[in-house]
């Protein structure tokens, strides 16, 4: 990041080709660093109306200093904890949550009462976040209150944290489960559950 000239006291904006999952990623590893104002342009790269260069910059190098922790991290046994003592939602696609198909990992299905929350219904046709109010009507109808403690996985923790990212738009906190599915699912030992239900 201090190559790339990143500062503590500098903004920074983060974007990819559309999808915002990989722009996702970097806002939220950047805020578990300690930055302290990142943001994401929405819809990316196909959203800016400026004008465009291809020259690559040499910016100055940056005196970021990273602080890991800032924002809450999940891991295997804080994620099953917490699909039973608030809402920890899963951010895969609904085939995947359920079972129907596992095109990754060993196994399919969903950590027992993890909620569905496909990270694609997050956002319009053109690939921006729903509004504000649209995105927190959408977590509240799927079990969020002002007091609930809310967590996120995926399958390997990208589209998760475009979820956690959704949230925040949505004025909810969220922590990401970084190992996901993928890492729950290697270990035979925890439980699986399938079908439409949390279970």
């Amino acid at each position: 990041m201090r190559r790339a000239g990143v500062s503590a006291g500098t903004p920074v904006i983060v974007y990819d080709g559309g999808q915002g999952w990989a722009a996702a990623r970097a806002w939220w590893m950047l805020r578990w660093t300690g930055h302290p104002d990142v943001r994401v342009l929405d819809g990316g790269l196909p959203s800016w109306e400026g004008p465009l260069e291809t020259a690559e910059p040499t910016p100055a190098e940056g005196d970021f200093v990273p602080r890991p922790g800032t924002v809450e991290l999940l891991d295997a046994d804080g994620a099953a904890a917490l699909a039973r003592s608030g809402i920890l939602f899963d951010a895969r696609a609904g085939e995947r949550y359920r079972g129907e198909v596992e095109p990754i990992d060993r196994v399919g299905g969903h950590i027992p009462g993890a909620v569905s929350a496909p990270t694609t219904e997050n956002v319009a046709a053109d690939g921006r976040f729903l509004p504000a109010e649209e995105l927190h009507a959408r977590f509240k109808a799927l079990g969020v209150s002002d007091d609930t403690p809310v967590g996120v996985y995926c399958g390997s923790g990208v589209s998760g944290a475009h979820e956690v990212l959704a949230l925040a738009v949505a004025g909810i906190p969220a922590a990401l489960y970084v190992g996901s599915w993928s890492e729950w699912s290697s270990d035979p030992s925890r439980p699986v559950a399938v079908g439409p239900d949390p279970q």
